[in-house]
């Protein structure tokens, strides 16, 4: 419900103010963890902390729209995309540091005191002072949700199910390579954390290029003279088939029983196309809609995302170690499937390429 209030919110205040009030309240929320005395305080504390991070990425991808041309948009979206996995290397070495030296409140302390930090610099940066101008592209999309109801438009739109769809369809096999590859590297190899982390890093660092490359994917070939549908949809193509080979996975513990590098490896080019499929998935709304909407749309996306790995998590929870090879290939195949859809729902994308300026100079 978070994503929903979120994106509403953050393009009604705009992004600047929207995204300053989501940063706050996550900031506040993680720092009075340490105040909970009793688990409905915690469940108190956690809610609030959801509410805040679901301000995130609709602020996020508001801004990309708001500083980028369609043909960067897909690149910027994975370079900050990318950035959450640092999360995963530096997270273990402050909470374990707050919780040796200090104790396990101040680790709820640390982080929120980061976002915190975080809030300060956002409101310092002059971000409206020295944002683009209204591009051509961005004018042309203005009467998507001109009128009195700009929401019902939204809700009326088939590219807001598009995007939902999407990412319902996708997200929860990302939560699945995060969640289960410990869990599946202890089960076939024998190996505990510890024996795992370097194939676990392999995973994290190959994703983060991955989101990087297929990012830039859809803007180079935008700047080769394509539309932007036929950039747009080739780079998230080109992600769906890279992520095909996740199918064979389950086969190389009997072929390599010794060696999980090889079902490691087919994992972390899966986790790349993942990342770099999101980079222009979360681009998307910003082909199809006015900046003043993309918040919105985003929410609704990260809401249905969010739907969608609650319900495929619970499919792998109870499915994984009974039918391992349906499990991994629902998941190779959901961004065929989800892009054949997106397909039907919205044929073209954006407008034909061309080199996008503000409007005092268009």
């Amino acid at each position: 419900m978070g994503f929903l209030i979120a994106g509403r919110i953050i393009d009604w205040l705009g992004t600047k103010t929207g995204y300053a009030l989501a940063i706050l309240i996550w900031g506040l929320s993680s720092m009075s963890h340490s105040l909970v005395t009793s688990v409905v305080g915690f469940c108190i504390a956690r809610i609030f902390l959801g509410l805040g991070e679901s301000g995130n990425f609709p602020a996020a991808i508001k801004a990309v729209t708001e500083w980028f041309p369609t043909e960067e948009r897909g690149l910027a979206v994975g370079l900050f995309n990318s950035g959450s996995n640092v999360s995963f290397f530096l997270a273990p070495l402050l909470i374990g540091f707050a919780v040796a030296h200090y104790s396990w409140r101040a680790s709820f302390l640390a982080t929120g005191s980061l976002g915190m930090l975080w809030l300060v610099i956002w409101l310092i940066f002059p971000y409206n002072k020295l944002r683009r101008g209204l591009t051509t592209t961005q004018r042309r999309l203005e009467p998507v949700t001109a009128g009195k109801s700009p929401l019902l438009k939204v809700l009326k739109h088939p590219g807001t199910y598009a995007f939902a769809i999407g990412k319902g369809m996708t997200d929860g096999v990302w939560w699945f390579y995060l969640f289960y590859l410990p869990q599946f590297l202890n089960r076939n190899f024998g190996l505990d954390l510890k024996g795992a982390y370097w194939f676990i890093v392999t995973v994290y660092v190959v994703s983060s290029v991955g989101s990087i490359f297929g990012g830039s994917l859809s803007g180079w070939r935008m700047k080769r003279g394509h539309s932007v549908n036929s950039g747009r949809k080739f780079a998230m193509l080109s992600m769906a088939l890279l992520a095909l080979p996740l199918v064979f996975v389950p086969h190389l513990s009997s072929m390599f029983p010794t060696n999980p590098w090889p079902a490691t490896l087919i994992i972390a080019l899966a986790a790349a196309a993942h990342q770099g499929w999101s980079a222009n998935l979360f681009s998307t709304p910003t082909d199809m809609f006015p900046s003043t909407a993309v918040s919105t749309v985003v929410g609704i996306g990260g809401a249905a995302g969010a739907l969608g790995g609650a319900i495929f998590t619970w499919v792998v929870k109870r499915n994984l170690s009974l039918h391992p090879l349906l499990i991994f290939a629902s998941a190779a195949s959901m961004y065929i499937i989800s892009l054949i859809i997106f397909q039907f729902l919205v044929p073209r994308l954006g407008a034909p390429s061309e080199p996008e300026l503000p409007v005092s100079a268009a």
